[in-house]
């Protein structure tokens, strides 16, 4: 498999829109920007303990209701129980819901996908505040430019 190197990866233009998506991906799921940060790096590990969580939030504002709010709200689930014996903690990992949702954001990035426009799957377009009526127009931009 060939390495891409970094003028490959600028060229794909990753990051371009990288806010605008966030903005989407977190006003429309109830979630902060560090809780879906957080939620692209534990999906990236793959399998994780509460230890494993508590190293990926050294980068975050501090949230103590972080880790309960994930797995109230099914972003984060149980893989494997501790049984006290053999197995001595849970093992956890990104939610099949927060795992579509990190697919979809990745295929916003490369503009497979658009970011939705409708009232209905996109609460930003009712355009309530000052903010979302910003953002309705940075999103017909991000969806009119596919050369990301």
């Amino acid at each position: 498999m060939r390495r891409l190197s970094a003028g490959d990866l600028k060229d794909l233009n990753l990051l371009k829109h990288y806010r605008i998506i966030r903005k989407w991906a977190c006003k429309n799921n109830g979630l902060t920007d560090a809780d879906l940060e957080l939620l692209i790096y534990l999906d990236c590990i793959d399998m994780f303990t509460i230890n494993d969580f508590k190293m990926g939030t050294y980068s975050y504002s501090w949230d103590n209701r972080r880790w309960n709010k994930l797995i109230q709200n099914d972003w984060v689930v149980v893989w494997r129980h501790r049984n006290r014996t053999t197995q001595k903690y849970n093992i956890y990992k990104v939610s099949f819901k927060g795992k579509q949702l990190i697919q979809r954001i990745y295929r916003i990035m490369l503009g497979e996908d658009d970011i939705p426009t409708s009232e209905r799957r996109n609460s930003i377009m009712k355009g309530k505040s000052y903010i979302d009526k910003v953002l309705q127009t940075s999103i017909y931009n991000v969806n009119k430019d596919k050369n990301r």
